[in-house]
């Protein structure tokens, strides 16, 4: 193949604004495109059930684009690095290139690769394609990574010349004469007895076509972003998080793509970008601080008095709480691999502060339930959340659930339409069924405690065992 380059696809599932796609292309060689699935024991960050049935459509859908530019998408599976070192020997490849990532595992993978290839005198490039800016261009003043989210994001908004801007589509000189590669189908990442996917394959369509084409309907509605996007029950949001997390679009593509070129963007829009910027910031935490996933970014919270209740989580994972804005965000995440990012903060402070069970608890059943599962954003909103992160929400600021789902859900639209036992219940008592009358229960056919759980604890209760709880681990470490 006149020494072919070898590109190896992560969480960059697209052939448009592609840096390594394009600079493969300007070689000038044969391009062979390549997905390893890691499948090492030690591996402890592999996609969870949600992202796996999202993976496989990815690729498939990947397949069927580079297949119409007469090529094909090569499949491997195994410990990546040596997948990719004895696929570029077979081949004698000039080079891999690839997309740089933020996840620990994934940049030890990279060093290793480069090592390897460079012994047996192979080139390796990694280029910046999944991000706005390289983690290493934002820092401080004293030329530190920060630490607080306005001040990263009023440095990135200042060095927006550096800024990535979308490129075009790549039609690089891809082949059909690969060597033999593994079937998608083979891989088994669809659900299949049960197939719990079913209502998911109703709500989402992956893949870079229907990524660009959720962009351009959020595009025509963003002005209105920053009135709409608190509200669960209106289609407010850009429900693009699983298209950048799997790279169906890039980051460049969602953040220019709300604005006219030339053009001063909305209120909407603005507000639209620096949500984009949060996820830039939640990389930026993530590749300057690697232990997050494993350890508090406030180091005082590796004390903190967590408490271990399977019973209670597994209520709060099945949507049982007792409180509707809470159950209703779980049962829409089960049912669809995705939550609306309002209630899932206030489903996240129910877990942490109210139930008083590690945030790793929470994050690890998010890992496996969305769609957009993305380490980074992941970690760093749990983070925030229990009050141990970066730029965190002070321990003491505790969603009231019942405020949340009458300020957020007031007609109760929402929640009616996850938890259809409550469908009756008049708005008054909607979101606090506990404190409804009998007469008003009975109407509805609600009998608590066997129709509709009661509260796995009273939200005034639930908050002085949080504070109690944090003024026991200032106790400690004063």
């Amino acid at each position: 193949m006149n020494a072919p380059i070898i590109v190896w696809l992560r969480q960059d599932q697209r052939l448009s604004d592609h840096p390594a796609f394009a600079a493969a292309e300007a070689g000038g060689r044969v391009v062979i495109p390549c997905y390893v699935l890691d499948t090492r024991e030690t591996h402890t960050r592999r996609p969870g059930a949600a992202s796996r049935w999202w993976l496989h459509h990815s690729l498939a859908d990947l397949d069927r684009r580079i297949r119409e530019r007469k090529g094909r998408l090569l499949l491997r599976h195994g410990n990546p690095v040596s997948v990719l070192t004895e696929l570029a020997l077979e081949l004698q490849a000039s080079a891999v290139f690839f997309s740089r990532a933020v996840e620990p595992h994934c940049r030890r993978d990279e060093a290793a690769l480069i090592s390897a290839l460079e012994a047996h005198g192979v080139g390796a490039q990694g280029f910046e394609g999944n991000l706005l800016f390289s983690p290493e261009e934002i820092q401080n003043r004293s030329g530190a990574p920060f630490r607080v989210f306005t001040p990263f994001w009023k440095q990135c908004l200042a060095s927006r010349a550096k800024m990535r801007t979308p490129t075009g589509p790549v039609s690089p000189q891809f082949s059909m004469d690969l060597p033999d590669g593994d079937r998608l189908e083979d891989w088994n990442l669809l659900p299949s007895q049960p197939n719990w996917a079913t209502r998911i394959a109703q709500t989402w369509q992956p893949g870079e076509i229907a990524g660009h084409a959720m962009l351009e309907q959020f595009a025509a509605k963003a002005s209105a972003y920053s009135d709409h996007r608190n509200f669960p029950a209106e289609d407010g949001t850009s429900r693009l998080s699983p298209y950048l997390h799997f790279g169906n679009i890039s980051a460049a593509q969602a953040y220019a793509g709300v604005t006219i070129s030339g053009q001063k963007p909305s209120r909407g829009a603005a507000s639209f970008q620096r949500e984009v910027g949060w996820r830039e910031f939640s990389a930026h935490l993530l590749f300057h601080f690697p232990h997050l996933p494993e350890k508090p970014f406030r180091p005082e919270f590796v004390d903190f008095p967590w408490e271990d209740n399977p019973a209670l989580l597994r209520a709060w994972q099945l949507g049982r709480t007792g409180f509707p804005i809470v159950d209703a965000g779980m049962r829409q995440l089960w049912q669809t691999g995705w939550m609306h990012n309002r209630v899932r903060m206030v489903a996240a402070s129910i877990l942490v502060k109210h139930l008083l069970i590690h945030w790793r608890q929470g994050e690890a059943w998010f890992w496996d339930t969305l769609v957009d599962a993305d380490l980074a954003n992941n970690v760093a909103g749990w983070q925030w959340v229990a009050g141990c992160g970066a730029d965190a929400a002070p321990y003491f600021r505790i969603f009231n659930p019942v405020l949340q789902g009458q300020k957020f859900d007031a007609d109760g639209r929402y929640v009616r339409r996850w938890i259809p036992e409550l469908a009756r219940l008049p708005d008054s008592y909607l979101h606090a069924p506990w404190l409804a009358p009998d007469e008003a229960l009975s109407k509805a056919g609600i009998r608590l405690g066997e129709t509709y759980p009661m509260p796995l604890v009273e939200p005034n209760v639930g908050r002085k065992r949080a504070l109690a709880a944090l003024e026991t681990l200032k106790s400690s470490t004063a």
